[in-house]
């Protein structure tokens, strides 16, 4: 009867040992999950951003392309004034939209495209500028520019979907909220339908 006695101090320690010990197995793991999900997220923020760079980077180069474009165009196409100032508005309008969203940023862009297209399909009418070898450096270098930029914002809206459902899904929401995240950080580089031309000219009507 007195070893009874005796023994229930050391279930009653041995038991809160083991009850502390589940607690902070617990934090442990409530906190290793916190950890892994907010650099997550970071991560997710980082590549959207980086992957962001990368369009810019190729939306610039088509700038810096199109005042060439023009000026051997017009050394042929003496006639096409109205296309010339078209185009060299929106590349201006597209230059002047470099910080903002990507969604208003796309339309225009996807508006210069259209533009820019149009003046090189003008060639078929001037043999002779189809035949300039400036303008055929050009319209290779342009349709190198837009696979690219095709490509980049396929992976830029990719980045930026998973950013979003992981902002926007539980428990990531959670720590979402806790650290400051939020799902309108980036927006998709796309046009809305209202912005687009009625033709739009796709990466393949450069080649």
């Amino acid at each position: 009867m007195l070893a009874l006695i005796a023994q229930q101090p050391i279930l009653a320690v041995s038991t809160g040992l083991i009850v502390a010990g589940v607690v902070v197995a617990l934090i442990l793991i409530i906190g290793i999950a916190v950890i892994s999900m907010y650099n997550g997220l970071v991560r997710l923020r980082v590549t959207s951003k980086e992957s962001w760079s990368d369009i810019d980077t190729e939306l610039q180069r088509r700038h810096d392309l199109i005042p060439n474009l023009i000026s051997t165009v017009k050394g042929y196409a003496t006639h096409e004034k109205e296309l010339f100032e078209k185009v060299t508005e929106l590349r201006n309008q597209a230059v002047e939209a470099r910080n903002e969203d990507a969604g208003k940023r796309a339309g225009v862009e996807d508006m210069l495209q259209g533009s820019v297209g149009k003046l090189i399909a003008t060639a078929e009418a001037y043999p002779d500028l189809k035949a300039n070898q400036n303008f055929l450096e050009l319209q290779k270098e342009l349709s190198e520019t837009e696979t690219r930029i095709a490509r980049a914002r396929r992976f830029y809206n990719s980045n930026v979907r998973g950013f979003r459902t992981a902002v926007m899904t539980f428990p990531k929401n959670v720590i979402a909220g806790m650290f400051g995240f939020q799902s309108s950080e980036f927006s998709f580089f796309e046009a809305s339908a209202g912005d687009r031309e009625a033709v739009n000219v796709d990466a393949t009507d450069f080649s």
